[in-house]
């Protein structure tokens, strides 16, 4: 299938890249890396055809938003599960990465981890329902598709045992051999530290930190706060890959956000991503969503900068 193309809204995008291109600026050290979240909104079209766009190295399905409490369930928002299977193994076969994000959005009482025991049994569930387990009587949604790693995006509850549940995740890479089968990238709110991650995030277990400057309401929602709170993620976790997270839109806020965070593309061209791609581990840049993409083009002007 060929790459989606289709027609971007922002009206500043296209004069936006042409000035760009004309001025010559060049980023720091662009990786050409774009991760994005998929699963938060049926109107975004299927995993498979997020990965036949051609934008996109890793793609985050979210969310695995019930557990702890022996109860386990995911959310993708009137996606049909059985299709999801086989757009796993397709974007594998494309060398993307496919993660799962546990956590999110959803009320605190619909997942933490109580108890040592709950996080043994929360990766005990995750190792045999969507990674390389296959104990009988585990319920797998995505059939015999096995994901590439797991994602923390915790926004609600304690942060205990998030590390002990990294552990045991960690873990289960020693039935591999050569590779890692169970990545581990974590999510955090911008403003450094994230008290929920933090535990964990100190196992220097995770190869991969998104930080989100979204949302608001956190401790870096201005463009000139950015470089700040960069330096402190980066400089705390030299061995992991450190990404730029981003919503798929012109001003930085996504729809319906009350924050003020407006990370502005011609600010991100001339002047996030040169500060940013100076550090060792850039990794490249987070797109929050799927959906706003598709509707933005976002991540078409964004992926020759990342």
């Amino acid at each position: 299938m060929a790459p989606e193309r289709r027609p971007c809204p922002l009206t500043l995008l296209l004069p936006l890249v042409a000035l760009a291109l004309l001025a010559g600026a060049a980023a720091a050290k662009p990786t050409g890396q774009v991760t994005v979240f998929w699963g938060r909104n049926a109107n975004e079209g299927t995993l498979r055809e997020a990965c036949d766009t051609g934008l996109y190295t890793t793609v985050v399905i979210s969310f695995y938003s019930v557990f702890g409490h022996g109860r386990y369930w995911g959310d993708l928002s009137g996606h049909p599960l059985s299709a999801v299977g086989a757009d796993i193994k397709h974007c594998q076969s494309k060398h993307i990465l496919v993660l799962l994000s546990i956590g999110g959005n959803a009320t605190s009482s619909d997942y933490s981890l109580p108890s040592s025991a709950s996080a043994a049994a929360v990766a005990d569930n995750l190792w045999n329902a969507h990674l390389g387990g296959r104990r009988k009587g585990v319920y797998r949604p995505f059939g015999d598709a096995a994901v590439d790693g797991i994602d923390f995006y915790i926004d609600r509850g304690s942060p205990d045992h998030y590390d002990e549940l990294a552990r045991h995740l960690d873990g289960y890479n020693r039935f591999y051999r050569g590779r890692k089968g169970v990545r581990l990238t974590a999510t955090p709110r911008c403003g450094f530290p994230d008290k929920r991650l933090e535990k964990a995030l100190r196992t220097g277990l995770f190869e991969r930190v998104h930080v989100r400057f979204y949302g608001g309401g956190d401790k870096c929602s201005r463009t000139w706060d950015v470089a700040g709170a960069w330096e402190k993620w980066t400089a705390a976790y030299p061995k992991a890959q450190i990404y730029l997270g981003l919503a798929a839109a012109e001003s930085g806020v996504p729809e319906g956000a009350k924050g003020t965070i407006a990370v502005y593309l011609k600010y991100l061209y001339y002047d996030v991503l040169p500060k940013v791609q100076k550090a060792n581990n850039y990794g490249g840049v987070m797109v929050w969503d799927r959906f706003a993409d598709k509707k933005t083009g976002y991540s078409g002007v964004v992926k020759g900068w990342a």
